[in-house]
């Protein structure tokens, strides 16, 4: 996706990304409470120091702290559907990095970092999909069942009003990358 945003947009790509690492860490938190394969515990451990460190940046950078949660967010328990989960959720986070280094090429590590965290959840995926039939299939169910959901947590990343102009190839061009990550990864996100 190749969408060339003003300087204006700045703040609204910054502040997503406040809400977003937050969203990420409480993720990844909640994540290493599941029961999951002990080379996913230890990546888990540090994406969690990843995401501390980018919350920390972006709460500096916007000068205000980002919201806490009292209690950390339910995720599946079962690690296919978990794996996808958070693949896809690392995978739109790619997606704004990519955005947001076009007004800051000077955040490029978040870009890094993403490529990263989207590369092994890739791997992982692929590890299921090709393993157990019954752990491939629950993967790709909730493939399907992310993917529904999807577009209205787009709506609301690309709501700002800077972002007007442009909101409609915003949205278009994060769900086809979107797509097309997860139809490569061999997941479905559709019935069929």
């Amino acid at each position: 996706m190749v969408v060339n945003l003003p300087q204006s947009c700045e703040r609204a790509l910054l502040e997503r990304f406040l809400k977003a690492e937050a969203m990420a860490l409480w993720a990844v938190q909640a994540a290493q409470l599941q029961d999951v394969p002990p080379n996913v515990s230890a990546f888990l451990r540090r994406h969690e120091q990843d995401e501390q460190a980018h919350l920390r940046q972006f709460e500096a950078m916007l000068g205000r702290q980002s919201q806490g949660r009292t209690t950390l967010p339910s995720v599946p328990r079962s690690w296919p559907a978990l794996a996808v989960q958070l693949f896809g959720y690392e995978a739109l986070g790619l997606e704004f990095a990519r955005l947001l280094i076009g007004v800051r090429p000077d955040l490029s590590s978040i870009l890094d970092d993403e490529l990263t965290h989207v590369g092994f959840f890739e791997r992982e995926i692929g590890k299921i999909l090709a393993g157990d039939p019954a752990a491939a299939g629950q993967a790709q169910m909730s493939a399907r069942a992310w993917w529904r959901k999807i577009p209205k947590t787009v709506d609301r990343y690309v709501e700002d009003v800077s972002l007007l102009p442009v909101r409609a190839q915003l949205r278009e061009g994060i769900l086809c990358a979107l797509q097309e990550r997860f139809r490569a990864v061999g997941l479905q996100t559709t019935g069929t």
